[in-house]
């Protein structure tokens, strides 16, 4: 076959490999791995949109092509939980376009405002796709770091004026994976000047922003602008509705962005299948709870684990958001090696930082998504080592 395109050269290796590998091998000595690495969500969906999907996918009509905005009354649910929710008005018709997931969104936004050589600005720690998007586009990314010390918010300060210059995206992702970290309505109004000043669109990936732990909401960055120029958000029901195997979510902002990103799926994709959509409509409108009951069950999980790694000598702030823990690891190690260690030691895995960047280094990540028995059996084991 003909080599393979030189772009994904530019890939990162998989840093999971040698993890699954040794995963692997203790599963088939016989070995209990609980397994914290990723962020799955193990509650099922509200029964209501389960019973909505079964309903709409009986309907012969719903099993043609969906428009490829999403339909319109997907759309306008939607802004009515926006407005609802998060005080953002926007106009379903022309600034609201249906995803299959987030995760295609951010690939296909890529294409359609990344020119070969812009820079593209991405979070460090961050969802490696972000940064994979823009390299697939011909894209150059450039490391915004996340530090404890700003409390994993962007310097925008420190970003070079010949990059901010040459930048014509930037990826933003709050409350924020792998960090639990949430912004400031401060920091979000800074985004905005910054994208002004230098004309650079903006996605704000806001995946968990319904799920905060300590019952405040993260601002939306629609809300940081009246016109919503150069901005674009990204609205997933994988973590508000436990929907992640359905691959539905919701792109919102400036017009001229839904257009573009439009224009690239029309000719890539062919849309949400309709009874997901239908399903969908239904969580907007008749589970505006759940997101609430989840996060309950996540704070459950994190009273257990948090002590467990204390009395381990992990050191581990109380997340606002998300259901993860950004856990320092201890004695210089790796955060590769620290996780294959912990895999040995007590057969828990967990994700090293390294795999989210290179200023994830020196922290792994513990997901809360499995169920709560083995989030307390897994405090047992950390309760028992010392690290």
């Amino acid at each position: 076959m003909p080599s393979k395109s030189s772009r994904l050269n530019l890939l990162p290796p998989y840093l999971f490999a040698r993890l699954d590998a040794k995963k692997a091998e203790a599963l088939e000595s016989g070995v209990d791995v609980i397994d914290m690495g990723v962020g799955d969500p193990d509650l099922p969906s509200p029964n209501e949109v389960v019973e909505a999907l079964c309903e709409a996918v009986r309907q012969g009509e719903y099993h043609r092509y969906p428009p490829y905005s999403g339909t319109g009354e997907f759309r306008r649910a939607w802004a009515e939980w926006l407005l609802r929710r998060h005080g953002v008005s926007i106009d379903p018709d022309t600034e609201a376009l249906a995803l299959i997931g987030s995760k295609e969104g951010l690939a296909h936004l890529c294409l359609a405002v990344v020119n070969p050589g812009d820079v593209v600005l991405y979070p460090d720690p961050g969802y490696p796709v972000y940064r994979a998007s823009a390299v697939l586009a011909g894209g150059e990314p450039f490391a915004m770091p996340l530090l404890a010390e700003r409390g994993y918010m962007a310097d925008l300060s420190a970003i070079p004026q010949r990059i901010a210059e040459s930048a014509s995206l930037m990826f933003l992702n709050y409350p924020n994976n792998p960090t639990g970290a949430t912004a400031t309505p401060a920091f979000l109004n800074e985004v905005v000047g910054f994208a002004r000043a230098n004309d650079i669109a903006v996605c704000h990936d806001a995946a968990y922003i319904d799920m905060v732990l300590d019952g405040g909401l993260q601002p939306c960055l629609l809300a940081a602008s009246e016109d919503k120029t150069n901005l674009i958000e990204f609205f997933s029901f994988s973590k508000t509705f436990n929907m992640a195997g359905w691959r539905i979510a919701l792109a919102a902002g400036d017009r001229k962005l839904i257009a573009a990103l439009g224009q690239v799926k029309r000719n890539l994709d062919s849309g949400v299948f309709l009874p997901i959509q239908a399903a969908a409509t239904e969580a907007i409108r008749h589970c505006e709870q759940f997101p609430g009951a989840s996060c309950a069950v996540y704070r459950e999980r994190l009273e257990m684990l948090l002590p467990a790694l204390a009395k381990a000598g992990l050191k581990a702030e109380r997340p606002r958001a998300t259901f993860y823990v950004w856990a320092a690891v201890p004695g210089g190690l790796g955060s590769g090696a620290f996780a294959e260690q912990l895999l040995s030691e007590c057969a828990i895995l967990v994700a090293p930082g390294v795999a989210f960047g290179s200023h994830g280094e020196g922290y792994v990540r513990f997901s809360l998504t499995l169920p709560t028995e083995r989030v307390r059996e897994a405090a047992r084991r950390l309760s028992e080592i010392s690290l």
